[in-house]
């Protein structure tokens, strides 16, 4: 556990303090919570969706709550889940984009926001499932506070799910206790958990079980896709939204190599069975200690996950910024020569002289663009390829190359993550970077879009420029600017290329 908890209880505490007379009640199955009022928007934070899994219950299917007498406060945001913590922020993510507070395996907690006075209706539900490579996120990172969304008139749900080692370990041990049950992919248990409690709780808050949206970034969008593949989620959810993450069958491991490396992390850690791992303290486990080679994150598990090929025909909304390697990648904007043909042959492969071609490397500037050009086309590619394999349900794609304010946003431009304050509408948590009424009018006519499809299916709207569904024999994508306009996926010669690498079965990524 961390500093930082002292804080938001006290922020909570004066919030009460202000409106007690008015503090929103939510009568749930489980019992009544105590919310704080926020001006046009009900906010009930912290709510615990199953069990804590400390103890025996580390690396056990989350496990239902029991009923409670009386009223609960929800007014502070629970724990999040345990993982590295640099409040100050990093790279272009500054304190806003990421984890603040406390950290504890005490952790699945999940947080609503509801327009005030909504008594009666019922309403489309978003729930948003973070980001941070499987091993890092909160519900509480400023940038994802729903109440913006809310007073829009939706019902707004983020959660917190278990990350790295603790939600994310494969282990023979661990099969053998599922009894064929769930034994891997204790994150994605989480979300189906906290899914299951929206489907029975939501109507509480206002929220339309029926009409539930899932959305998520980076490693959240991965995870909706996930969902969406995943029989134990079918008939949870209604449409989905991914931001710059897409299915990556080829880094998902299959059980058996997970659980290698399972034994391999125990045997780094000197545990030579389960119960001593469970035996060892949180700090012991997130110790890198000659165990910091393995990767966690979801395994094809053949129960929760057993891959890509069936999934459930929901509407999608994807896409991905045009800087997503100004953070990620290496080298990127290069200008070396020997910088960009190995860009080529990594992304292209046998087919990198059939590509070379499309991107100018006489001088300097054309060489550092091109190095940039390749990875927005390899993502294109990547969208194409899973656009022509998902099915007949519709799906509507983006490219967002909006440039944020904010210290050297020349260096990272339009960077992975940088328009979830536009579709949060949640500036006032990064007052520091001075959006401009630009910025909000964008971030307007985005989450106008985003809301759009929430509620029908479809982004289209009055007031925004049209946007059509992707087809895949004819692609064209949604630019994402001060300018939103529909342009081609890509050039006829480049995207004649990028077919003929796609029927290789050449693996492409956005990253």
């Amino acid at each position: 556990m961390r500093r930082g908890r002292r804080a938001l209880i006290g922020f909570a505490a004066l919030a009460l303090t202000g409106a007690a007379a008015a503090a929103p009640v939510a009568h749930t199955r489980l019992g009544d919570l105590a919310g704080i009022a926020q001006g046009k928007t009900d906010a009930f934070l912290g709510i615990r969706y199953a069990a804590p899994p400390v103890g025996d219950l580390r690396w056990r299917s989350p496990q239902p709550i029991q009923r409670w007498n009386g009223v609960r406060t929800a007014t502070a945001f629970g724990h999040s889940c345990w993982q590295a913590v640099t409040p100050e922020g990093f790279g272009p993510w500054t304190h806003e984009y990421v984890t603040q507070g406390d950290i504890s395996e005490d952790c699945l907690f999940l947080n609503v926001w509801t327009p005030a006075h909504a008594s009666g209706k019922k309403l489309p539900v978003l729930v948003w499932i973070y980001g941070g490579g499987f091993n890092s996120g909160s519900g509480a990172i400023p940038i994802y506070d729903g109440r913006a969304l809310a007073a829009r008139g939706i019902v707004v749900v983020n959660l917190n799910y278990r990350v790295g080692v603790f939600g994310f370990l494969a282990h023979p041990e661990l099969t053998r206790e599922a009894h064929g049950g769930p034994n891997a992919n204790f994150g994605l248990q989480d979300m189906i958990a906290a899914l299951k409690w929206v489907r029975a709780n939501i109507a509480a808050f206002h929220g339309d079980p029926n009409q539930v949206t899932i959305a998520g970034q980076s490693a959240g969008s991965m995870a909706v896709h996930d969902l969406v593949a995943s029989p134990l989620a079918k008939g949870l959810f209604a449409r989905a939204i991914g931001e710059s993450g897409l299915p990556d069958p080829a880094r998902a491991p299959s059980l058996a190599a997970a659980e290698k490396d399972g034994v391999a992390f125990a045997e780094a850690k000197g545990a030579t069975s389960l119960a001593q791992l469970r035996a060892m303290s949180a700090e012991q486990l997130a110790a890198s200690k000659g165990a910091n080679a393995v990767r966690f994150a979801p395994v094809f598990d053949g129960v929760l996950l057993p891959g890509f090929k069936a999934v459930s025909q929901v509407p999608m909304l994807v896409g991905f910024t045009a800087d997503e390697g100004s953070a990620l990648g290496q080298n990127y904007g290069s200008s070396d020569p020997d910088q960009l043909r190995g860009l080529l042959k990594a992304s292209f492969g046998a087919a990198d002289a059939r590509f070379a071609p499309f991107y100018p490397a006489t001088t300097d500037a054309e060489r550092a663009e091109s190095n940039r050009q390749i990875r927005r086309d390899r993502g294109a590619g990547a969208v194409l390829a899973w656009a022509g394999h998902r099915g007949p349900a519709p799906t509507y794609a983006y490219l967002w190359t909006h440039v944020a304010p904010g210290p050297q946003a020349e260096r990272w431009r339009a960077f992975h993550s940088s328009e979830i304050p536009y579709v949060f509408q949640t500036f006032g948590a990064s007052p520091e970077r001075n959006f401009t009424a630009a910025d909000r009018a964008l971030s307007q006519r985005i989450s106008t879009y985003w809301l759009n499809f929430i509620r029908s299916s479809n982004p289209n709207g009055a007031g925004l420029p049209r946007w059509p569904a992707f087809d895949p024999a004819a692609p064209k994508i949604q630019v994402i600017d001060d300018a939103i306009r529909t342009e081609p996926l890509l050039p006829p010669a480049k995207l004649s290329a990028m077919r003929e690498l796609i029927a290789r079965d050449r693996a492409l990524s956005i990253f």
